[in-house]
C-alpha cells in the first residue's frame, strides 16, 4: 500500500513540474525578445554638437564685430601711346636720340671699352666682347623707339604723356619713351644692365 501512494506522489509531482516549464517557455507574457542596440543622442548632446548659435557665426574680432569688408585691390594704370603727328614724332624722336648720343659719347671718352656709332637714325654702341653691341634706332612707320640689348633683347618704347591723371594734355604733361610692357624705359634698360645713369649730368663722366 505504501508504495503505490509514493508513486502516485511522484507522478503528481512530475505532471506540475512539466505544466511550469511549459508556462515559463510559452507564455506571451514572460517572452521578451532582444532588440539590436540603438545608441541616441541626448537633447544636450545634440542641440551643443549639431545646433549652430548666431554667436558661432559671428567674426571673430573684438567686441564681437563683424569683419569689415575687404576693399579691392587697386588696378594699374594702364598707358597708352600719346595721339601725335608725324612732325611730332620726329621732334620728340630726335630730341631724345640726341640727348643720348651725347651721354653715351662722353662715356666713350672716359672708357676705353665703349665705341659709339650714330648713323642714319641708328646709334650702335659697342660695349667689347664681353657684354656686346646695344642698338637704338627710331621706327617711323610706329612712331617707336626701338632698343636691342644682348642681354635681354629686342623691345620698343612708345611715346607717352605722363601727368597727375589719364586726361592731361599735351600742353601740361610730359612725354616719355617707355615699353608698355612692364612700362620700364630706356634709361632704366642702361643702368640695370649696364649701371649707366643717362640722368648724369653731361660733363660728368669721367670725374
Amino acid at each position: 500500500m505504501v508504495r503505490p501512494s509514493l508513486t502516485s506522489v511522484a507522478g503528481v509531482v512530475r505532471r506540475g513540474l512539466q505544466s511550469s516549464r511549459a508556462v515559463r517557455f510559452t507564455s506571451p507574457a514572460n517572452f521578451r525578445p532582444v532588440l539590436p542596440f540603438q545608441p541616441t543622442l541626448s537633447a544636450s548632446v545634440s542641440a551643443s554638437k549639431f545646433i549652430s548659435s548666431s554667436a558661432d557665426r559671428k567674426g571673430i574680432t573684438p567686441d564681437n564685430k563683424p569683419p569689415a569688408p575687404r576693399e579691392p585691390a587697386a588696378s594699374p594704370v594702364v598707358k597708352t601711346p600719346a595721339e601725335i603727328s608725324d612732325s611730332e614724332y620726329h621732334a620728340a624722336a630726335d630730341e631724345f636720340m640726341e640727348r643720348l648720343l651725347n651721354h653715351l659719347e662722353e662715356l666713350e671718352d672716359a672708357r676705353d671699352d665703349v665705341d659709339v656709332e650714330y648713323s642714319a637714325g641708328v646709334l650702335n654702341i659697342r660695349f667689347g666682347p664681353d657684354i656686346g653691341t646695344y642698338v637704338v634706332n627710331k621706327q617711323p612707320p610706329n612712331k617707336q623707339i626701338w632698343l636691342s640689348s644682348p642681354k635681354s633683347g629686342p623691345k620698343r618704347y612708345d611715346y607717352v604723356l605722363l601727368g597727375d591723371g589719364q586726361n592731361d594734355k599735351q600742353e601740361t604733361a610730359c612725354g616719355e619713351w617707355l615699353y608698355l610692357r612692364d612700362n620700364s624705359t630706356i634709361a632704366q634698360i642702361f643702368e640695370d644692365e649696364l649701371g649707366i645713369d643717362l640722368k648724369m649730368p653731361i660733363g660728368h663722366y669721367g670725374e
